[in-house]
């Protein structure tokens, strides 16, 4: 009797050649303005050379090598931590990211590719109207995000935030406040709770883009207060008090005074707040006095199990 193939078990079948003219499928059928994908679970870039004639074509890099490699086929990539995250978080993560480099905008409608990186390729395709679908892309602010904060600044400042979510500090998990631009306004609407770590060194010693800072960051981060950076990432103080009080506790019940502060400071100021959850290990993003951004840790119940 002659066996039976599934599609994804037929000779010469390739997961992410399906995907990919789904992908081109929908986006031609929907008016879609751009097609976001994760470059890391592919290893041949000739199909996506292909689709980047016919359409607005932006990959998503985990990590330097991936971002290095992608760079060299195509202008459009943006870069994110190299950190294992849930489809939908992966998504959210890449529409932000690429929000900030000022490649997508409020009001495009864009198809999400991606899959889990340790299965190696592209299973799953979602159609996101931006500005209309959740939590992440809900504020009018957005629309200037690209231009009140540097990319590679919000870059930084955002690994920096996944890595503690998902590695904690010596072995133990940490939270952790930073809030970043309009720093003038955030300094009058705070105090400093211990002495400041940063004070007198050169600006140059202690910008956020310094990837040799980021262990200190990570040592700091066990500090009671709040990390303050300024638009171009110099860092002006850590273990700093927020003083604004926020209106609308109702609206984050079960969040605890990390969160409140971000909220409050968010409300009052023209910066963006990025907070680690000590509990749970969850990054949310504040602007507005909103929540603009949340990434849960993926969890896999087994070996299998999906993200």
């Amino acid at each position: 009797m002659k066996k039976g193939y599934s599609a994804a078990e037929k000779p010469g079948f390739d997961m992410n050649d399906v995907f990919l003219s789904a992908a081109s499928d929908v986006a031609a059928g929907v008016g879609a303005q751009a097609i976001l994908l994760y470059a890391d679970l592919l290893t041949d870039y000739t199909p996506l050379k292909i689709l980047s004639k016919e359409l607005n074509l932006i990959l998503v890099a985990r990590g330097e090598r991936a971002y290095q490699r992608a760079q060299r086929y195509f202008e459009k990539v943006v870069r994110v931590p190299q950190i294992e995250l849930t489809r939908m978080g992966q998504m959210k993560l890449g529409v932000m990211m690429g929000l900030s480099a000022g490649l997508v905008r409020v009001g495009d409608r864009i198809v999400c590719l991606s899959g889990i990186g340790r299965f190696g390729f592209l299973d799953s395709i979602v159609v996101l109207d931006i500005g209309r679908e959740f939590e992440i892309l809900t504020s009018a602010d957005l629309t200037d995000l690209s231009r009140e904060i540097r990319y590679d600044v919000f870059e930084a400042i955002l690994s920096l935030a996944v890595e503690l979510a998902y590695q904690g500090r010596a072995g133990k998990m940490v939270g952790a406040l930073f809030v970043l631009g309009d720093h003038e306004r955030v300094l009058q609407l705070s105090r400093q709770m211990i002495i400041n770590p940063f004070h007198g060194y050169p600006e140059e010693e202690r910008n956020l883009i310094d990837p040799m800072l980021k262990e200190t960051l990570k040592e700091f981060s066990a500090i009671d207060g709040a990390f303050v950076i300024r638009e171009d990432g110099v860092i002006l103080s850590a273990g700093r008090h927020l003083d604004a009080s926020f209106e609308g506790k109702d609206l984050l019940q079960g969040l605890g005074s990390r969160h409140l502060a971000a909220a409050g400071i968010t409300a009052v100021t023209q910066a963006l707040a990025v907070v680690v959850s000590e509990s749970t290990g969850t990054v949310r993003i504040f602007k507005g006095g909103e929540i603009i951004l949340e990434l849960e840790k993926a969890v896999h119940r087994d070996r299998g199990a999906s993200s």
